[in-house]
């Protein structure tokens, strides 16, 4: 980017995104919400291809809606009905009435405001997320997933500066299903002042965590105000067909006036077609039949493109995270949802690897450099995934906080003014006055041109063995333990916390809320 403009701190771009951002969030070098979109896979003929065969699908083929509710706002719009396949076609001019009335900025809130999240054009935030059902303990056992991990994860994104907004990211299998959904969302919002986003699998479920975070709030209207937590529903089953189940909770959602993520992930060569071009279509189709239903049922509600394609390996037909192909469309997604104006949430940094080791390292920085420089609003699954999305790992958390800095650090790119230009000081070095490394410039700017990682080593082999010989890994580890020792949020207020024990069955003991992490 080339510009006369005075120089700002820590950049001139990052600067003027957050000028409309949050006052409040510390200077850093690679800050959250910063533009991406440098990096594009599709050309714009190719975005249009994409997105008319996608009309197109939605016109001919259509998609599947069981006699519900849901049919019913259909046929209300006057779609096109073939009651014996239980098919709706959407016509052209539907979808493009919810494209004007659709929002084009989603505001996702943390209980402390300087982690808002401002979704719209470009901006970057990476975050966690998924649904992992085990996890690999720091002392190397897997085991399956418990509530207790929902919190403690929490507190270590509450403390890790690159992990922008908490998805929760395991399974809490020590619960029965009628009590997962509340304590899933109470456990991350007593873990973490970020954002947290979560589903619920009933509308009870939807109404519960809207009381509960209308207590964290405040009230009901303080909370519509500053959602402080916001909801994914995959709502569609690829191919094309409507989950008459999920959509309940989806109208519930929607109906308390709530953020939602309208999430769908068909796995080319599986629930899509093999090219990645044909699942990018399919996606679309079904990301604009999700648009059009909501907006039919209230216009302009706060709504997330979710674009989560994946691949299949045609060898073993099983999920794979960590190929070139997952990073190709995800970033494609972006350029997509850009393209019709609308935030986006997509996927990065998943890994095949069971490990925390160099596949997982390669395969991650992948797809997390390609989806934010594409420009990926939220970027979810983006710390902490191991096996295909079927583990996490605590250590991997703080591995993949500094590699978000260095993708953060990459998005916000090079800023070129008559300062940074350094003409001036090329002159002063090469005519003997000092030296580039001690120069006033490199002084005043070794802590806003550099991102320095906190855990990759940098050090002299002899500090190094000096040190313990030790890996990333181990490194990585000893974090962790000092985080989860020393770091116990206590920003819900006791008598709202006694108040929300008396209203919903928690079972996470006080207790646990204070000791020693497992």
């Amino acid at each position: 980017m080339t510009t006369s403009e005075p120089h700002r701190e820590p950049g001139a771009r990052g600067a003027r995104r957050r000028q409309a951002g949050p006052a409040t969030r510390p200077p850093s070098v690679a800050p959250p919400g910063l533009p991406g979109g440098q990096y594009r896979p599709l050309t714009a003929e190719q975005v249009a291809s994409i997105q008319a065969a996608a009309l197109t699908v939605l016109e001919q083929t259509g998609i599947e809606v069981l006699p519900s509710p849901c049919l019913e706002v259909w046929r209300r719009a006057g779609a096109r009905l073939d009651p014996e396949r239980n098919r709706v076609f959407v016509p052209r001019a539907l979808v493009a009435q919810a494209l004007t009335t659709a929002a084009r900025e989603v505001r996702l809130c943390g209980q402390a405001p300087e982690h808002d999240l401002v979704l719209s054009g470009d901006r970057v935030y990476l975050g966690t997320g998924g649904a992992a059902v085990k996890v690999l303990d720091l002392d190397g056992q897997v085991r399956a997933s418990r509530l207790q991990d929902v919190f403690d994860i929490g507190r270590l994104v509450d403390r890790l500066e690159n992990i922008h907004f908490y998805l929760r990211p395991v399974v809490a299998r020590d619960l029965p299903n009628e009590l997962l959904d509340i304590n899933t969302y109470y456990a991350a919002l007593a873990a973490t002042r970020k954002h947290v986003m979560g589903n619920c699998f009933t509308p009870e479920s939807v109404r519960q965590v809207v009381r509960l975070a209308a207590l964290l709030a405040g009230g009901e209207d303080e909370l519509r105000a500053r959602p402080i937590v916001s909801w994914t529903n995959c709502w569609i089953v690829s191919p094309l067909r409507f989950a008459p189940e999920t959509v309940a909770v989806l109208d519930e959602i929607v109906s308390q006036g709530m953020p939602v993520t309208i999430s769908s992930a068909p796995q080319a060569g599986a629930t899509a077609p093999v090219t990645l071009a044909g699942t990018l279509v399919q996606l679309t189709a079904e990301q604009l039949a999700g648009l059009t239903y909501i907006n039919l049922v209230r216009p302009g509600h706060p709504v997330l493109l979710g674009y989560v394609p994946s691949v299949a390996d045609l060898r073993t037909g099983s999920f794979t995270g960590g190929s070139p192909e997952f990073a190709l469309m995800n970033a494609a997604a972006a350029q997509l949802a850009h393209a019709y104006g609308l935030p986006v949430y997509n996927s990065a940094a998943l890994t095949d690897s069971k490990l925390p080791d160099v596949q997982a390292g390669y395969e991650k920085g992948l797809s997390s450099v390609t989806a934010a420089l594409a420009g990926a609003n939220f970027i979810h699954h983006s710390a902490g995934f191991l096996e295909s999305m079927l583990a996490v790992a605590y250590e991997q958390y703080v591995i993949d906080d500094d590699l978000n800095g260095a993708v953060m650090r990459m998005v916000r790119g090079i800023e070129v003014t008559d300062e940074t230009l350094a003409v001036g000081v090329i002159d002063e070095v090469c005519r003997g006055e000092g030296h580039f490394l001690g120069h006033p410039q490199t002084l005043a700017n070794m802590n806003t041109e550099y991102l320095y990682p906190h855990t990759a080593d940098r050090s002299a082999r002899a500090a190094w063995e000096e040190a313990g010989s030790q890996d990333m890994r181990e490194r990585a580890r000893r974090r962790v333990r000092e985080l989860l020792r020393s770091h116990w949020p206590a920003h819900i207020a006791p008598a709202v916390d006694a108040q929300i024990r008396a209203e919903f069955d928690i079972r996470l003991p006080p207790g646990q809320m204070r000791g020693a992490a497992a």
